[in-house]
């Protein structure tokens, strides 16, 4: 199974424990798909909001195909509504709204030529948090370096 990453977000695993994916699929109109082709999109700021019971993609920008008529050009950070089976669309409602979880699209991708999203249930980390991490990355880098010095 082949799989073509378009974008990613790194920042979520900065700012959020991650603590389960699910691929959806993404329905995009037109050019979109041209246009996540060439990789220009952008998951920066980007979440999943859950309306009803429907997912739906909020602030992704996918940059306007060049090629395209000016007149058939679309909004670039518009709302994306996301594919999922209707058990994980329920999962999903139930955890966010008892635990405090989030939905933070990580990554976009093709997988066997269509568009998927990998959204993650996510629950925000705190300053120290985030500190604990970087100084976990920053030794296990010095480990990595000292063993690497040694060979």
């Amino acid at each position: 199974m082949e799989i073509e990453v378009v974008c990613q977000n790194k920042k979520a695993y900065h700012d959020y424990f991650i603590e389960e994916t699910f691929e959806a699929g993404i329905m995009l109109m037109g050019t979109e798909v041209k246009s996540l082709r060439l990789g220009k999109a952008n998951l920066k700021d980007s979440y999943a909001r859950i309306k009803g019971e429907e997912i739906f993609l909020i602030n992704t920008h996918i940059s306007p195909y060049t090629q395209a008529d000016s007149f058939k050009q679309i909004d670039p950070n518009r709302t994306r509504k996301l594919l999922l089976h209707k058990k994980e669309i329920l999962k999903l409602i139930g955890t966010t709204r008892t635990k405090g979880f989030t939905l933070i699209p990580t990554k976009i991708y093709f997988k066997k030529g269509k568009a998927k999203v990998e959204v993650a249930l996510a629950k925000g980390k705190s300053l120290y948090d985030k500190r604990e991490t970087l100084k976990k990355k920053d030794v296990q880098r010095e480990m990595a370096k000292a063993f690497r010095g040694k060979k």
